[in-house]
């Protein structure tokens, strides 16, 4: 696998080995020792998936307690993932980085705790699978508004006109009034 750093201190794009034929392709999409091997000692508690249509954004959530490291990937379609740091001692705080994911490159973005993360789907359709190191707990679940103008994300929502989002989205909160880490 092949390990990039991004813009955003700790936030990882992982290219996987994808071994392909005519007959289709095989690639593991988890191994904790070739991770572990790579520095990345990460332990997984929950196995997500979701599908979207064409013009769905979801995001940009975080848990205050229970906090949850994303190890997220794209099994079918395409989205462009978005993080954002929320960790006041980052040399990277307040900025975000976006990244298109998707079924023909199978990159996958790691996300650890202390981020906002999102996305918008820019296909069809997107299957999109996420591992999380902690279990959800709606409880300290935030959602930081995905059009917040100080952090001032460059959605490519041109693809599909204004965004789709659900209620809990559509009551996101700006930047001066989440909680952040220290």
């Amino acid at each position: 696998m092949i390990i990039e750093t991004t813009t955003l201190k700790d936030v990882l794009l992982i290219t996987p080995r994808v071994f392909g034929d005519a007959r289709g392709f095989f690639m593991e999409t988890w191994n904790q020792q070739k991770f572990r091997d790579n520095g990345l000692d990460l332990e997984f508690v929950q196995d997500n998936h979701s599908r979207s249509a064409r013009g769905i954004l979801r995001g940009m959530h975080y848990q205050t307690e229970n906090t949850q490291g994303k190890l997220v990937r794209v099994s079918a379609g395409s989205v462009f993932d978005v993080a954002v740091d929320l960790r006041r001692s980052s040399e990277t705080f307040g900025q975000w980085y976006g990244v298109t994911l998707d079924a023909k490159t199978h990159k996958m973005l790691w996300v650890p705790p202390g981020f906002a993360h999102g996305f918008y789907v820019t296909s069809d359709y997107a299957d999109f699978q996420y591992k999380c190191s902690n279990f959800y707990d709606p409880t300290s679940e935030v959602c930081l508004s995905f059009d917040d103008p100080t952090v001032a994300i460059d959605w490519p929502t041109t693809l599909g006109g204004e965004p789709q989002l659900s209620e809990k989205d559509q009551a996101g909160l700006a930047w001066g009034e989440i909680p952040l880490f220290d």
